[in-house]
């Protein structure tokens, strides 16, 4: 499953996002945003879609944001997430984060790319497989058990939480 989000930065490009994934019969799940909301926070659409991404080992989220930079930051602090960042450049780039990486979450960055950018992206990323390089997966065992035991995947429902910072 993909897992598919955006606050109201990538919310135009996710639309379209959403349209190359029907064409090619790709399963893919809308977790939000669902309408444009120009004051929406990010962690509320990206924590939800990590954590549904982190539940399976096939399951893959693409999401966006403005950068992307701040939607991985996010992404990155749920155990079993490997969130890279993409705003254009060379496409190697992509393909490296899934065969050295293992990356599970696409955070695009929005205001750098173009609804003509999508498919080649998408495309890319989807069919790139981890290499299973011993390197690689060596380093990925690092992190995971880095992950076992400092880091607590429990997080509160940030979801339609106000922050303390929103009366600033």
């Amino acid at each position: 499953m993909i897992y598919l989000v955006s606050d109201h930065a990538g919310f135009e490009l996710k639309e379209e996002i959403k349209k190359f994934l029907k064409l090619k019969n790709i399963v893919y799940e809308d977790l939000g945003a669902h309408k444009f909301e120009a004051q929406d926070d990010y962690p509320d659409f990206i924590l939800p879609a990590a954590k549904k991404v982190a539940e399976n080992s096939n399951n893959k989220g693409i999401i966006l944001g403005g950068s992307g930079q701040g939607e991985a930051v996010v992404a990155n602090k749920v155990k079993g997430i490997r969130a890279v960042v993409y705003y254009g450049g060379p496409k190697e780039i992509l393909k490296l984060s899934r065969e050295h990486n293992n990356a599970n979450i696409l955070s695009l960055g929005a205001r750098f790319l173009t609804k003509s950018d999508i498919p080649d992206i998408i495309e890319t990323w989807i069919n790139t497989e981890f290499s299973q390089e011993e390197r690689h997966t060596r380093r990925i065992q690092k992190i995971s058990k880095y992950e076992e035991n400092y880091v607590n995947m429990t997080y509160p429902n940030l979801v339609n939480v106000k922050s303390p910072l929103s009366n600033i």
